[in-house]
């Protein structure tokens, strides 16, 4: 018994919590989001400055590309995403996750590019600008593969599927 004390004592005091904006890839550590959700921030952000990418399995089990920052005024809005020098223009919506706001439309290519670039940048096409947007992409991935790896809708059993002439399937 005498010995546990210090013991928790010392497990307490090296346990830390991953902070929302910390740079590079990882899981996202908003409540609910580290088994579907993977956060990238730009270099040198802090939990004050930050700007970040986060992929997404949504719940309809589509994929997701979110903006989050620290810029005044909100992350909805037009922006440009840089991927290794080939540029693409987005509109980001306000939505109800941890994040500022989803990109809308198909994300596909931006995903692929994400996964498979060195460096994005991020930056609005109006309004205040972001201070840090150099995202490196390097375990870009590893990270976006292994957050959307349960990001498939779940498969119906042969036999609860409708038959071929049957009313209800119709």
């Amino acid at each position: 018994m005498r010995g546990t004390v210090p013991l928790a004592c010392l497990l307490l005091c090296t346990v830390t919590t991953v902070p929302a904006q910390e740079p590079g890839w990882h899981y996202s550590p908003f409540p609910g989001e580290g088994d579907r959700a993977t956060l990238a921030c730009a270099t040198d952000s802090n939990p004050d400055s930050y700007t970040c990418l986060a992929v997404r399995c949504e719940d309809d089990f589509t994929v997701g590309l979110h903006i989050h920052t620290s810029r005044a005024g909100g992350d909805a809005g037009r922006w440009s995403l840089d991927v290794d020098k080939e540029s693409f223009e987005i509109v980001a919506e306000a939505d109800t996750t941890p994040y500022g706001a989803r990109v809308t439309g198909d994300v596909s290519t931006l995903i692929e590019r994400l996964r498979h670039g060195f460096i994005a940048y991020l930056d609005p096409a109006a309004g205040p600008p972001v201070e840090r947007n150099g995202i490196p992409l390097a375990g870009s991935l590893y990270a976006i593969n292994q957050a959307l790896y349960y990001c498939v809708p779940p498969v119906v059993p042969e036999e609860a599927r409708p038959e071929e002439g049957d009313q209800a399937a119709r």
